[in-house]
């Protein structure tokens, strides 16, 4: 039985991607700027205009688009940025095909009823809450979430006994945060940037199970969706 094959949107350096491939999927990543170190098949592309012409290719679709606007640091500044939440969702509920919204915890009040992932539930030693909705008919389930009992480490310092990385800004110390994160390709600004591939991976197995529970039934009704491009 072949892979099934995700396409994942704004995918930066790879940290949700990675997850998704440990999960058992062939992925491929879309980004507007150039990836370098993105480890699978890349396109540098207008994410919503590739989704637009090839979401026909795709069996399910995890989606992370940026978030600056919904960043509190950026709304005190009084920087404006594009909302892609609502855009992408959009496309993506035409497809009739599953998908993943990611987004930080700001984003909260632009997604739709979503769960919530912590370093914490997996074992990391840092707590980075994101933030996923699951839709297209798919609806996945979160673990128990874990007193934070251990103390941030300060912004820009070494990580102390016991304590947990903050990986933001211009955190010090990238090959430990490379070994947190699970991402030993990435780049600082990776990192800063990523989701933990552990969450998506988490995510993607469930979404696999769903997508193999549904397929007997869709192949016995000939079923398709309208899609993108349909009426």
């Amino acid at each position: 039985m072949s892979r099934p094959k995700l396409l994942d949107l704004f995918c930066r350096q790879g940290g949700t991607s990675a997850g998704y491939r440990d999960a058992g999927f062939d992925v491929v990543g879309v980004d507007i700027e150039p990836q370098p170190r993105y480890p699978f098949e890349f396109h540098q592309a207008d994410a919503l205009e590739f989704l637009t012409a090839h979401w026909g290719e795709f069996d399910a679709f995890g989606a992370s688009p940026p978030c600056q606007r919904y960043s509190l640091t950026q709304r005190i500044q009084g920087r404006e940025h594009p909302d892609l939440i609502g855009p992408v969702r959009d496309l993506l509920e035409k497809t009739g095909r599953p998908f993943v919204i990611e987004n930080v915890e700001d984003a909260r009040g632009e997604l739709r009823d979503p769960i919530l992932l912590c370093g914490a539930m997996f074992g990391l030693e840092t707590y980075r809450h994101r933030l996923f909705e699951t839709g297209g008919g798919f609806r996945a389930e979160t673990p128990a979430h874990p007193a934070h009992t251990a103390r941030n480490a300060k912004m820009g310092r070494s990580v102390g006994e016991g304590e947990f990385m903050h990986i933001v800004g211009n955190f010090s110390d990238v090959p430990r945060a490379r070994q947190i994160m699970g991402m030993p390709w990435a780049s600082r600004e990776g990192l800063r940037e990523a989701v933990p591939p552990v969450y998506t991976e988490h995510i993607g197995r469930q979404l696999m199970a769903h997508l193999l529970k549904v397929s007997a039934e869709l192949q016995q009704f000939d079923w398709e969706p309208a899609g993108i491009g349909g009426a």
